[in-house]
């Protein structure tokens, strides 16, 4: 089974999620999604200053095999972006969890993360989708 780490939170879109000590919440891909989409060719990130709803599509990674919407896990403001992705999107299947984060995001509720996948949920749902 993919690696899934206890520290995080997850969507059912196969997005991971950090809080960060500031409260921002640093965003990526899992372990998974990555191994499913297979060598990373080309990341589209969103904009510093972007403003989003949660599960709206704010970025879009693409693969030898597809390209794929990401979508964000809660409403909140793009603080910042991984810009060594542009020209290392491989970093997303080398290192997922870390040199692999997509985004951070100020989420304007701080209740949102209720919304989102337990570890012990996200691996339930990777299990049942490999069956």
């Amino acid at each position: 089974m993919s690696d899934i780490p206890q520290e995080l939170k997850y969507t059912k879109s196969h997005e991971w999620v950090r809080l960060e000590d500031d409260g921002s919440l640093t965003v990526g891909i899992t372990e998974h999604a990555q191994g499913l989409l297979g060598d990373m060719v080309f990341v589209e990130l969103p904009d510093i200053g972007d403003e989003f709803e949660a599960e709206q599509d704010c970025a879009v990674v693409e693969s030898v095999k597809a390209a794929s919407d990401i979508y964000c896990p809660v409403e909140g403001e793009v603080i910042a972006v991984n810009e060594e992705l542009e020209d290392a999107p491989e970093q997303i299947n080398v290192n997922a969890y870390h040199e692999g984060w997509l985004f951070r995001i100020k989420p304007l509720k701080e209740d949102d993360l209720g919304g989102l996948m337990s570890p012990e949920d996200y691996a339930e749902l990777v299990e049942s989708e490999s069956h």
